[in-house]
């Protein structure tokens, strides 16, 4: 069976943040051979590499400012007609003990994280409500859930992620619209970039704690985000699915 018959998103237009990430992209991708149409949007100019012609429009913008979240409505409005998939997987990640953070370091994680996929689900769902239906597809963590060392602000932004999935699949359900969050473990992509050495490395070597016994790859978060995206997951809301190799089994 086709990734398209698999997933029945064929025609159906997402808004993915994050894009240019590893995990945005393989999102991207995924969506794309299942049929759908995207709207790519990244702060980080390398987004535009994702554009196709039809399929495909970039945006490159700051997630955490009200004037990126509308553009990306305006733009799958315009270019496609509607939104039915909004996918929150822009994130930055904090490496840091409480007594090294500062309030501005603090501020800025929160900013992209939760006030991003704030703004962004608000801008979606006065469409979405208008519509009748929508799926709202939030990128948490297994931080969301456990305490994890050196993370005070991250998992703070990830936990706040985690309630807003739930706050937001309660106050809209009853209008045909779902909200979920998948939350990985450690997943090898480029998040370390710039804050430690050799980061893909690293996340790779924290897959002694996992039950898998493995960290976790890109394309494997991208799958579960295109399920939960799916009529596939049509009874499952206000969920956090962990995709986490089983770490927070053990």
């Amino acid at each position: 069976m086709s990734a398209d018959a698999a997933f029945g998103l064929n025609g159906k237009v997402a808004i993915v943040t994050g894009a240019a990430g590893d995990i945005g992209r393989k999102t991207v991708e995924l969506l794309l051979s299942c049929g759908a149409n995207v709207i790519a949007e990244d702060i980080k100019p390398a987004v535009d590499d994702l554009a196709q012609d039809g399929r495909v429009v970039t945006l490159v913008g700051d997630c955490a400012e009200e004037d990126t979240a509308q553009r990306a409505m305006i733009l799958a409005r315009q270019h496609f007609g509607t939104v039915d998939i909004l996918i929150n997987n822009a994130g930055r990640l904090l490496a840091k003990s409480i007594l090294d953070t500062t309030a501005d370091e603090w501020d800025g994680i929160l900013r992209t994280n939760v006030r991003g996929a704030f703004l962004h689900s608000r801008e979606a769902l006065r469409w979405m409500a208008q519509c009748g239906s929508g799926v709202i597809v939030n990128v948490a963590s297994i931080s969301s859930v456990i305490g994890i060392a050196d993370q005070c602000a991250y998992a703070a932004s990830k936990g706040a992620v985690a309630q807003l999935t739930k706050a937001l699949a309660v106050e809209y359900g009853g209008r045909g619209i779902r909200v979920n969050a998948v939350a990985p473990g450690a997943v090898v992509t480029g998040i370390l970039d710039g804050i430690v050495p050799n980061g893909r490395e690293l996340l790779a070597s924290f897959g002694v704690k996992h039950a898998l016994g493995r960290s976790g790859q890109p394309e494997e978060i991208a799958a579960v985000i295109a399920f939960l995206a799916s009529p596939l997951s049509s009874f499952v809301t206000g969920a956090i699915l962990m995709a986490d190799g089983g770490f927070t089994a053990m």
